[in-house]
């Protein structure tokens, strides 16, 4: 779609979501959204939907309370954490390939402490109701995920339907799982390896960055091709919703394209 450019100020706003509603794709094992017009125009005069869903769809944001119990919903997160300068990093990637630490090191720009982080693999050019999107995504090693706690990030984002590998969450022989059932045997089939020797852990790298305080945003995607390799200004904001584990958001980068846009240092009082 492009950008969005404000008249006043010259700032471009980039939409970095995916569309969201009835029929959106959905992570095995997730019921579909559904939603009803409890009140219609041509009856009432008046549109109003009610839904029923489950919150990890579409581009959405996951707070520690997902993984970790006891921890902060989303509601209960400052908001500092999901506003704030980063980087949209280009790092391709194909079915079942890991995102390790020297692909996080070799990227451009450089990730800086309180980053807000970005991991562009083109894996959301394949987002849809499919085996391959959410069954043949890449993953972000354990590794990757304790590089990234240690520059201390503020929040990380993917355009995979999850931050793990899958075969490494329930869609594979983890906990509760295979719900994808022939997920295992195509592995082992496809590689000649053992689902359980190389993928001993559920969910090591997402848990690792929740348990850090360190929010996730899954399904990134809409012009986000467009700021690869670049910083930019991001916002994420999820709802106020206390013991929320997660939300839908609407994820937007701003640039400034004229370079004429700064925030003018306050003085002292």
């Amino acid at each position: 779609m492009g950008a969005v450019i404000d008249p006043i100020s010259g700032l471009a706003f980039h939409e970095l979501s995916h569309p969201w509603g009835h029929g959106v794709p959905m992570q095995p094992g997730y019921d579909d959204v559904k939603m009803f017009r409890s009140s219609q125009h041509a009856k009432n005069g008046v549109l109003a939907h009610r839904l029923r869903m489950v919150m990890h769809s579409g581009t959405h944001l996951n707070a520690p309370r997902h993984l970790v119990a006891k921890s902060e919903g989303v509601g209960e997160l400052g908001v500092e954490k999901f506003f704030g300068s980063g980087v949209v990093l280009s790092i391709p990637k194909g079915k079942w390939e890991w995102i390790g630490v020297s692909d996080l090191e070799r990227a451009s720009p450089g990730i800086e402490t309180d980053d807000l982080v970005v991991i562009c693999t083109g894996w959301h050019h394949r987002y849809s109701d499919s085996q391959e999107y959410f069954g043949h995504s890449p993953g972000l090693s354990k590794a990757a995920a304790e590089w990234l706690v240690a520059r201390r990030i503020k929040l990380l984002a993917v355009d995979t339907p999850q931050v793990d590998h899958p075969l490494a969450t329930s869609l594979g022989a983890q906990r509760n799982g295979p719900l994808m059932r022939r997920l295992p045997k195509e592995y082992e089939s496809a590689t000649g390896r053992s689902v359980s020797v190389d993928f001993p852990e559920w969910n090591p790298a997402h848990r690792l960055l929740l348990a850090a305080g360190i929010p996730t945003v899954e399904n990134a995607g809409g012009d986000v091709d467009e700021l690869v390799g670049q910083r930019c200004t991001l916002q994420a904001y999820p709802w106020k919703w206390p013991e929320g584990d997660a939300c839908p958001i609407r994820f937007v980068a701003i640039t400034d394209p004229g370079g004429n846009f700064r925030l003018e240092a306050g003085g002292s009082a």
